[in-house]
C-alpha cells in the first residue's frame, strides 16, 4: 500500500515543455533537416549532463544546451551562424508545453506542486513563465544548486530537502524512464508518462503508475 500522496515533483524537458516544439524554426533556418537537428540535439544534451556528472566536470544545462547544438550542426554538416544559433537557443527559452499539461496541471492545483530539473534557474524560470505556469508551482528546483545532473540520488533529495516531505509522499512524473527509475531507486512514487508507448528500460525498476498522458494522473484524496 503505497503513502499518501502530498506532493507532485515533475520533471521539465519532455515532460511539461516539449524540446522538439523547435522543429518548425529549426527546418525554416535548415530546410528539411529541423526533425533531425533537434532529435539529435536532445540527445546530446542528455548525453553531455550524463558524462559531465561521472567525470566531475560540472558546467549549467545552458552551456551544455550550447554545447549539444554546436555538435549537432557539425554532425549534421549544417554550416549554422551565431544568429541561428541565438535564435534556436533563444527558443528554448520560450519551448511550447504539451498539449495536456495545462488541464493536468489545473486538475492537480489543490496539491503542492515543484519542478526539479536539470535545467539552469535561468532556463527554467524563462520556459515556466513565458507559459504562464509560475503561480502554480511552490518551488522550481535545479540541479544547479548541486552541481550533479539527473539520475543522481542528491538531485532527488533536494526535493525532499524543499518540500519538507518524507520521500515516499512524494510522487515524481517523468517522460523520461531513465529519470524515473533514478527516482524509484531513490524511494519516491514514481508515474511514467510514456506518451509514445515505448518499453520500459532494462534497469531494473518498476514504476508505480504508467500514464499515456499527463490528464490521467489522479489528484490524491488526501488534498494537504
Amino acid at each position: 500500500m503505497n503513502a499518501p500522496i502530498h506532493a507532485f515533483v515533475f520533471d521539465a524537458y519532455g515532460t511539461l515543455f516539449d524540446p522538439l516544439s523547435l522543429r518548425k524554426r529549426a527546418d525554416e533556418l535548415f530546410p528539411g533537416r529541423g526533425a533531425e537537428l533537434c532529435q539529435l540535439w536532445r540527445a546530446k544534451q542528455l548525453e553531455y549532463s550524463w558524462l559531465r556528472t561521472l567525470m566531475q566536470r560540472y558546467r549549467d544545462f545552458w552551456q551544455i544546451t550550447k554545447d549539444a547544438l554546436a555538435f549537432a550542426c557539425k554532425a549534421l554538416q549544417l554550416s549554422c551562424t551565431e544568429q541561428q544559433r541565438d535564435d534556436l537557443l533563444d527558443g528554448y527559452l520560450r519551448l511550447e508545453t504539451f498539449p495536456d499539461v495545462a488541464g493536468a496541471l489545473r486538475r492537480l492545483s489543490a496539491h503542492r506542486l515543484a519542478i526539479l530539473s536539470n535545467g539552469s534557474p535561468q532556463m527554467l524560470r524563462a520556459v515556466v513563465e513565458s507559459n504562464g505556469l509560475a503561480s502554480l508551482f511552490q518551488f522550481i528546483l535545479s540541479v544547479d544548486a548541486l552541481q550533479l545532473f539527473k539520475p543522481h540520488p542528491a538531485v532527488y533529495q533536494l526535493a525532499v530537502d524543499q518540500l519538507r516531505l518524507p520521500k515516499e509522499s512524494i510522487a515524481f512524473i517523468s517522460s523520461n524512464y531513465w529519470d524515473i527509475a533514478g527516482a524509484a531507486s531513490f524511494g519516491f512514487q514514481t508515474f511514467w508518462l510514456n506518451r509514445s508507448q515505448l518499453p520500459a528500460d532494462e534497469l531494473g525498476v518498476t514504476p508505480t503508475q504508467i500514464l499515456q498522458a499527463l490528464t490521467d494522473l489522479q489528484p490524491s484524496r488526501e488534498a494537504p
